[in-house]
């Protein structure tokens, strides 16, 4: 399979970055209806109080993906870089090294949520009404730790070596059985929230045993090896170095979720909180295609970074940019000019409807610009610039976000202002990123990869 990974430094900038990016832009479509259909189910058969429900669990799966991006995304990366260099051995040793990490993170996460999943519930905003489909379908999900780590941990190896197909097939493969599942269970079965978490824990399996079988197999460039599997601290540090600013963007989107979550409880009540519940699964709708794009072309910054191909780096983060601007500009406009009809893809219920229509186009807003941060994000991560990218996963949430959210209703008394907050987070973080950007990045290609050793 040495000419998928060879690819990345000849074939023609703008053919390979349709090759690479396209494949994993649908994964990460299809990746999302996981948890998209779940709601869509749940919204319109079960209710919006079950919807409200399955929604407060967000922090919680999203704080289990954030450690799978950790060390995915730190070492895909590095391995990519590693490859570019000719240094295969150091390639494999980082990824057997994640398999290690991935699994211990599984046990933490598991113990963790089982012991404090009640209290952490009604912290971040259940009530005693929404709490029974909260926990219900959290209980179940958290079965399936390893199999979410396993899937989005590992799949960034697969694209790192060339095979953008292979990833994408993996992610598919638990995604139809997933929608296949779920009117099984919720409806067939009558297991309501249940249902929808076993649909989903039983998809990811698939996935994670398709994913694991292809990177044990002799069909792909990089190959987990059990002699490997010892942790490297060094070859840890790395892949932790680079990989804490993806966990950042992903943990603090569950911190997130946390503060808006309690805040629009304490301000506005159940049906707010429901609020979130759809204006996060827009967000989403937004953030995925671009996420799934960027993580397709980045082993191509970071092979050809490695090589030494300049140009060629250069070429593909230019026209990364201008796709993720774009991208992001033209989605977001059509949330904002259609909230009604986002709104109905998850509920029936009128007053959600209302308040998702009359705050969707604020909460929304900064995502015109923010392509811009994204194309420039998977620019500093592909060539493996690690406190660049820490401070700007940093910034947006944690720097911006957090105190605006909570300062703002502090002042105002005023539920929309929560809904502002994100809005001016975002839009501040994308030009700070953007100049940012502009002012460093001549002087990261001048200076080179960090030569590796055997």
């Amino acid at each position: 399979m040495a000419h998928s990974e060879e690819k990345l430094g000849t074939e023609k900038i703008g053919k390979l970055i349709l090759s690479m990016g396209l494949p994993t832009l649908i994964a990460q479509i299809i990746n999302l209806l996981y948890n998209i259909v779940d709601r869509m189910y749940i919204g319109h058969i079960v209710g919006p109080e079950a919807l409200t429900g399955v929604g407060l669990t967000l922090p919680v799966i999203m704080l289990i993906s954030a450690f799978s991006a950790f060390v995915g995304s730190g070492g895909a990366p590095l391995a990519a870089i590693a490859m570019g260099q000719g240094n295969k051995k150091r390639a494999e040793t980082i990824l057997s090294n994640v398999v290690t990490m991935l699994c211990f993170f599984t046990v933490m996460l598991m113990i963790l949520f089982f012991f404090i999943e009640k209290p952490f519930l009604y912290l971040i905003g259940a009530s005693d009404v929404t709490y029974p489909f909260a926990g219900a379908y959290l209980r179940i999900y958290l079965l399936g730790t390893l199999f979410v780590q396993v899937v989005i941990g590992l799949n960034p190896f697969i694209t790192a070596q060339g095979q953008s197909k292979i990833a994408m097939l993996s992610v598919l493969i638990g995604a139809v059985l997933n929608i296949a599942l779920d009117p099984v269970f919720i409806f067939v079965f009558k297991m309501g929230v249940r249902g929808a978490a076993l649909a989903t824990i039983i998809s990811q399996f698939a996935s994670a045993l398709w994913t694991i079988r292809f990177l044990s197999s002799k069909k792909t460039s990089l190959r987990i090896h059990m002699e490997y599997l010892k942790p490297d601290i060094k070859i840890i540090g790395s892949v932790a170095a680079l990989g804490v600013s993806p966990f950042i963007m992903q943990s603090t989107e569950s911190l997130i979720s946390v503060v808006l979550s309690s805040g629009l409880q304490k301000y506005g009540g159940d049906v707010y909180v429901g609020s979130l519940t759809i204006l996060q699964s827009v967000m989403q709708l937004i953030n995925t295609p671009i996420s799934g794009f960027t993580q397709g072309v980045q082993p191509i910054l970071s092979y050809n970074y490695g090589a030494g191909n300049i140009e060629r780096v250069k070429k593909t983060y230019k026209r990364v940019i201008g796709i993720t601007a774009a991208t992001s500009f033209c989605i977001t406009l059509s949330a904002m000019l259609l909230p009604g009809m986002y709104a109905r893809v998850f509920t029936d219920d009128v007053e959600l409807i209302g308040v998702v229509r009359r705050v969707m186009p604020v909460f929304v807003a900064g995502m015109l610009i923010f392509g811009i941060q994204m194309g420039c994000q998977t620019t500093f991560m592909g060539l493996g610039q690690a406190k660049i990218s820490l401070f700007m996963a940093l910034l947006r949430k944690v720097f911006l976000l957090v105190p605006f959210a909570i300062i703002f209703p502090m002042v105002t008394k005023d539920v929309m202002s929560i809904y502002y907050a994100e809005c001016s987070a975002d839009v501040i973080a994308a030009i700070v990123c953007g100049t940012v950007f502009l002012c460093n990045i001549k002087k990261i290609l001048a200076r080179g990869p960090a030569k590796t050793k055997e």
